[in-house]
């Protein structure tokens, strides 16, 4: 419950909005909203102190040095669902559709099945998104899902990286069925692979008679050169 534990941090201690960021695993912008009552939501305080995840006096020695990160004292209990969509709360869930627009536009390499963990969505909402027939369209403009609350940053850039990693994978696979379609013209796939064989036979063909003709034409030119300098000379 990071959310819930910033807002405690906020409320009763002096630490950085930095520090807390770092030790929620939230944007920084999330816990400046916490601050400024401009949340969507107003989180319960969760302390971390009663629950061992800091004492005291790493609370002290973090507020006694702005660059200090805190360190967690014992790992929080993680009361998560294994199963279905992750829960977005009420006053939201309205935000999803301009979350979901941003990372497509954004971060096209996130695969739907990301964007539904990270929003809480389905696909059939992210496809009416992509192919803008949603019933709200017209309303819908691409903001931060992070800086809207639906997910924090480090969730956001695990995404990414996950993403990119996963493209960056498939591109030497995709260039090694390139190389086998091209080492086996003879065997096309289809009607237009064997269109597109046919046609790089003929271009291969068509530039190998031009540079025969080139050859032949400048041995004749040399050749008729060389007969009128002896004729000269015999002159």
């Amino acid at each position: 419950m990071p959310h819930a534990t910033a807002s405690w941090l906020v409320d009763n201690t002096a630490l950085s909005f930095t520090q807390i960021a770092d030790f929620c695993g939230l944007h920084i912008l999330e816990v400046q909203a916490m601050a400024d009552d401009l949340a969507g939501a107003k989180y319960t305080g969760r302390d971390p102190v009663h629950s061992g995840e800091l004492t005291h006096e790493e609370i002290e020695r973090g507020q006694a040095d702005p660059s200090y990160s805190l360190k967690m004292q014992k790992a929080p209990v993680d009361v998560s669902r294994t199963k279905g969509p992750r829960y977005t709360p009420v006053s939201k869930r309205q935000d999803k559709p301009d979350g979901i627009a941003w990372i497509l536009r954004n971060h096209p390499e996130i695969s739907d099945a990301q964007i539904g963990r990270l929003i809480g969505t389905t696909r059939n909402t992210i496809n009416a998104i992509r192919e803008r027939s949603h019933w709200n369209i017209a309303n819908i403009q691409p903001k931060d899902p992070v800086t809207l609350g639906l997910c924090s940053q480090r969730e956001l850039d695990a995404a990414v990286a996950k993403a990119a990693k996963r493209v960056a994978a498939a591109e030497p696979a995709a260039e090694g069925e390139e190389m086998v379609e091209t080492a086996a013209p003879s065997a096309p796939r289809d009607d237009k692979q064997e269109l597109i064989a046919e046609l790089r036979r003929e271009r291969e063909e068509a530039a190998k008679a031009a540079a025969e003709a080139a050859q032949e034409a400048e041995a004749e030119a040399w050749l008729t050169a060389k007969r009128a300098a002896e004729e000269q000379g015999e002159g």
